[in-house]
């Protein structure tokens, strides 16, 4: 009778901590999609901002672009007498 016994609440005690292993397990998996989800929106975010800095670049780069900020805000302009001196070495 008391092997039964003891046999009981060793196979009682496993199933406990076997319930609370997989409660425990549960909850981490849940903690860790919620992180990924952050960590997505995240590279999300990134993505799109790398996207309008590449832009940015482009419209900065642009000749056009260049020229008119040379004009407008440097006052520079096409000279008056054009020379082109060729250097040999």
């Amino acid at each position: 009778m008391n092997n039964r016994l003891l046999i009981v609440v060793l196979t009682l005690a496993a199933v406990i901590i076997s319930a609370l292993g997989v409660v425990y397990t549960r909850h981490q998996s849940r903690q860790l999609a919620v992180h990924l989800g952050e960590l997505e929106n995240q590279r999300d975010d990134v993505i799109a901002e790398w996207s309008r800095l590449q832009l940015e670049q482009a419209w900065l780069g642009d000749a056009g672009n260049i020229e008119s900020t040379a004009r407008d805000h440097l006052g520079m302009g096409t000279p008056a007498n054009i020379r082109i001196l060729v250097v040999q070495p």
